[in-house]
């Protein structure tokens, strides 16, 4: 029988083992977008856990921590049936964001993904933002490594973008927070590309969460490409605001 170890080292790098299955992969048997998503959140989820800080720690602190950008590099895009590493440490915050690394390796350490991502503190209640420096219920990292992926930065929208669809929300797409969980947004993005860019090899993908979508909300979904530069951005609006960004590199 083979086992999965999931451990913090030395250096309080988290690493998780696991074996992909057919359902997380797409019809081409590469793990799918949303999937990719859920893998790095949950892993940097379990990472806090096993540090005793759960969410309902955290909440009991008057602290949640949410998504706010991510950037990955895809260099090979892991497929159905690999067993792979997922490796996650946080790096030294920047103004009001936490920063956290991310790289996703195969058999002989193969390196399959490289990324980063920036979260913001903030109270539950008052929805109001909390600076890194009053984050004290854990050590603070004074550390940053060199990037091996895009910069997580914000996305300009494009005026001249195409509206596409509109997508309900369904409760199938919320998460213990009452919203629509950040790797459901890999699916709305992917079922908006055509069946020519989804056969594509993605190189890489950034994504900006804006605003909170809930249960009965409508999403209307726009599409702008650039194919000089080879990329495709896709946003969700919900009325006036903006819930997402996303740009796919190709």
């Amino acid at each position: 029988m083979v086992s999965f170890k999931q451990y913090h080292d030395d250096k309080m790098f988290f690493h998780k083992e696991m074996k992909l299955s057919f359902s997380q992969c797409d019809r081409f048997q590469r793990l799918k977008l949303s999937e990719l998503l859920a893998i790095t959140s949950d892993t940097a989820v379990e990472d806090y856990n096993q540090r005793g800080l759960s969410w309902k720690f955290l909440a009991e602190h008057d602290t949640a921590i949410l998504l706010s950008r991510l950037s990955f590099r895809i260099h090979k895009m892991p497929l159905a049936n690999d067993t792979i590493t997922v490796h996650t440490w946080e790096e030294a915050p920047q103004g009001l964001q936490l920063f956290r690394k991310y790289e996703i390796t195969g058999t002989d350490d193969e390196k399959l993904v490289s990324g980063v991502s920036s979260w913001l503190l903030v109270n539950p209640t008052t929805r109001r933002i909390i600076k890194p420096a009053l984050f004290t219920l854990r050590e603070a990292p004074t550390f940053s490594t060199p990037p091996d992926s895009l910069d997580c930065g914000k996305i300009q929208q494009d005026e001249n973008a195409v509206f596409l669809e509109e997508r309900k929300v369904r409760p199938s797409d919320l998460d213990g927070n009452g919203h629509v969980n950040n790797s459901r947004y890999g699916d709305y993005i992917t079922d908006c590309l055509s069946d020519e860019m989804q056969a594509k090899q993605l190189k890489d993908f950034c994504i900006n969460y804006s605003k909170e979508a809930v249960c009965g909300q409508t999403l209307q979904l726009f599409e702008s490409e650039d194919k000089a530069q080879n990329t495709i951005t896709i946003s969700g609006k919900q009325e006036q605001n903006v819930c997402f960004e996303s740009r796919l590199y190709f």
